[in-house]
């Protein structure tokens, strides 16, 4: 009785949340519309359909699961809310949208006029509604025929050399014999036609010059003639080409400035100011593609504005063109720095999923112009403190000191000239030394100082590289207490991997990046990484005379160097479902060889699975290798993988406003090598890798508020591959009702930002 009156409650309740139940007498609620085509033609329905329904308005209240809490809240506020609590009610809800409301002739009228935009000249469009109950939906019917294709295409301009500069370019026309009328590829080409004039020193031309005239009535069935010419009233000034005369740079740029001391360098005129300090006139000139006596571009202009801006010392960067005669034009480059020194304070709490929490403090202070030449001198000084709040656990924290001074150069600093595939973007050469000290209480004292040095460069909006030629760094143990000792006695590769922790070696990083282009249905991201150390000096030892070995190992002052290979792929697909949806997809491989004078890899360096950002039904770092079952959850003395293999998928949707949701599935698992030592855990294999993945699923909620995103995801374990080749199943034992399931079985993440 008691579980049918739950039930019915939760009917009434639902049914409420519908809006329709408060309409007045006689009105109907519009829930959308529907589009259908006729033809007698063979015409693509699905295009016929997406382009209809750009013009389908207005838009329907918003629902979910057939329940409309916009709507609600709009109307449980009143008409006329007294109170404040009402009016915000009102405020967050949604006005119901009518039936009277949708104008149906004139988005039939719409709908025929979108169609034309894609060579449907003669479409009818009519609707109908549909009711139910207190809803009611309208159906547009439109008859289609195909479109209309091209049967010629003429260029007539009046000026004679814009005629040849674009005759010369149909080779790189948007227009094809036989395409379809498509509007929107018409106006494609018109900028397409623009850029080409505008980088051939046409700056005051525009597209808008350009008409395209359409002839249906010369042509056979469903064809036209397409003819490009200039409007009548284009100004004189819009066809000639114009030249630079002389460029200006005023880089202390303001609305008050009044200065007028000039330093004139390699024909640009630089205006200086006494309370501010200049950049050289030599590193600025490396972003300048503006010269006098030169044709004017809009390459060179975008050149300039984008490399200036790519320095990190200005806040606005503009151009302004001044025409002095003629066909002559001054450039004024005009910039506003930013401040020279920016300090940074910033504290959180951090949560980690091996109970560790606690807060982290960060002071950075930033120089933008260190030596003149626009470098960006970073001091950065952290610490934290980290403490285990179970009962278990009462005496275990831990709290870190990290100084950092990093340093970039806005060039490349090398022996030789380097030769750049794209101008747009500036270089960059980085050094950045760090030491890190962190004391894990009960266990022992780390210290490890990191140094590198290398090189940032862009090819193009996509594609990024990074190499590092030098990379070292350098972990020492000090202050270990017999537990820790203990700990490792048990584990024989784990100390190792804590003994082997010198490394210089080198590093390369490939990103290529789609989500830079924002309408793109689907985008892609890959990241490739290789590093490699220790071969420098185990050929040098080699040439010396001594093989070097993990027996037998050699050491640079005093310490045993690392040395490995390893490799790294993350690829990632996001696949947009309409405005609101998205389907992302990751996957993660990994492959990495301890050999020569090393039997394992480096613990920072080996590979680890599970976590927040990983398979999130299990603890972070607690899967593998292999079949092993990590029990110790101290988070340091969790054994990695030399290989790795993480696949997941993710359904990302919007629930109310900045909440979202998503259903998620993780799988994946590290491996050792064969030629590993060690004894714990299956080593890979290439027929029983597949039984071996732990595989998890859940449900995460997403607080996103553009420049922040607070994330939940619940988890829970589907396959453990600890468990015996028969038994790793385990979806038959879920029970969300036993709390001893929940306790050992549900995972909740706590985390800021996506997971990828």
């Amino acid at each position: 009785m008691i579980k049918k009156t739950a039930y019915l409650i939760l009917v009434i309740i639902l049914a409420s949340c519908t809006g329709t139940k408060r309409l007045a007498e006689g009105e109907l609620l519009y829930t959308g519309a529907e589009i259908r085509v006729e033809s007698t033609e063979e015409v693509d329905e699905n295009l016929v359909k997406s382009t209809a329904r750009r013009a389908l308005r207005p838009e329907p209240n918003s629902s979910l699961l057939g329940m409309r809490p916009k709507l609600w809240l709009y109307q449980i506020a009143g008409e006329n809310p007294k109170s404040k609590f009402k009016k915000w009610l009102k405020e967050k809800g949604e006005p119901p949208v009518l039936l009277r409301d949708v104008r149906k002739e004139a988005v039939s009228e719409i709908i025929d006029a979108q169609l034309f935009n894609i060579g449907i000249f003669n479409s009818h469009t009519t609707s109908e509604v549909a009711e139910k109950k207190k809803t009611a939906k309208l159906i547009y019917t439109t008859d289609v025929h195909v479109p209309y294709k091209l049967n010629a295409y003429s260029i007539n301009i009046s000026d004679n050399n814009i005629q040849q500069l674009i005759t010369e370019s149909t080779q790189s026309s948007l227009i094809k014999p036989g395409m379809a009328y498509q509007l929107d590829l018409l106006k494609s080409e018109r900028n397409r036609i623009d850029a080409l004039l505008k980088n051939k020193g046409y700056f005051y031309f525009s597209p808008d010059y350009l008409i395209f005239k359409i002839d249906t009535l010369v042509t056979g069935v469903n064809t036209f003639n397409l003819q490009l010419v200039l409007k009548d009233d284009v100004p004189a000034e819009a066809l000639k080409p114009f030249y630079i005369r002389q460029v200006s740079v005023d880089q202390h740029y303001t609305l008050q400035s009044s200065s007028n001391d000039t330093t004139r360098y390699e024909r640009i005129n630089y205006i200086s100011d006494i309370n501010g300090k200049p950049i050289r006139p030599s590193v600025l000139q490396r972003a300048l593609f503006l010269n006098e006596n030169e044709l004017y571009t809009r390459q060179n202009h975008q050149l300039t504005l984008n490399r200036l801006m790519s320095m990190g010392s200005f806040r606005f960067v503009q151009v302004h063109f001044t025409e002095t005669d003629s066909n002559r034009l001054d450039a004024d480059i005009r910039l506003t720095p930013l401040p020279l020194n920016t300090l940074r304070a910033e504290m959180d709490l951090v949560t980690k999923s091996n109970n560790y929490t606690g807060p982290r403090m960060n002071v950075s202070l930033l120089n933008r112009n260190t030596f003149g030449g626009s470098e960006l001198l970073k001091l950065n000084l952290a610490g934290s403190f980290e403490a285990q709040l179970n009962r278990l656990s009462e005496n275990l924290f831990s709290y870190t000191f990290n100084p950092q001074i990093e340093l970039t150069f806005p060039r490349l600093l090398v022996p030789f000239r380097v030769p750049l595939t794209n101008r747009l973007y500036t270089p960059q050469t980085r050094m950045a030394l760090s030491y890190n000290f962190m004391r894990r209480m009960d266990y022992f004292d780390l210290r490890n100082v990191q140094f590198s040095y290398g090189y940032k460069w862009r090819k193009d909006i996509k594609s990024d590289h990074e190499l590092n030629p030098v990379s070292i760094s350098n972990t020492e143990l000090m202050n270990e207490s017999q537990a820790f000792l203990d700990l490792l006695a048990t584990n024989s590769i784990l100390k190792k991997s804590y003994e082997e922790q010198f490394v210089a070696g080198m590093s390369y990083a490939y990103t290529y990046n789609e989500q830079t282009i924002s309408k793109k249905p689907t985008q892609f991201y890959i990241n490739l990484t290789v590093e490699s150390a220790g071969n420098v000096f185990s050929a040098i030892s080699s040439i010396n005379g001594t093989r070097p070995s993990s027996d037998n190992p050699a050491t640079l002052l005093g310490s045993v160097y690392s040395q490995f290979v390893k490799f790294g792929v993350d690829g990632r697909m996001y696949q947009h479902l309409g405005d609101k949806n998205l389907l992302a997809m990751r996957l993660i491989g990994g492959f990495a060889k301890a050999y020569g004078n090393s039997a394992t890899l480096p613990y920072n360096k080996q590979f680890f699975s599970g976590g927040p950002s990983s398979i999130r039904a299990f603890a972070i770092n607690s899967i593998g290798p292999g079949n092993y079952q990590q029990i110790n959850t101290a988070g340091f003395t969790q054994l990695g993988g030399d290989i790795k293999l993480e696949l997941n998928a993710e359904y990302r949707f919007d629930i109310y406003s900045f909440l979202k949701g998503a259903l998620f599935i993780d799988a994946g698992n590290v491996w050792l090598q064969p030629s590993n030592p060690s004894t714990m855990g299956s080593p890979f294999n290439i027929n029983t890798f597949v039984n071996e993945m732990a595989v998890g699923a859940g449900f995460g909620l997403r607080f996103d508020v553009s420049f922040f995103v607070l994330r939940f995801d619940l988890a829970t374990p589907l396959r453990k591959p600890w468990l015996s080749p028969g038994n790793r199943w385990v979806v038959q034992e879920f029970n969300p009702f036993a709390s001893a399931w929940r306790k050992e079985n549900l995972i909740l993440n706590v985390a800021i930002g996506y997971p990828f």
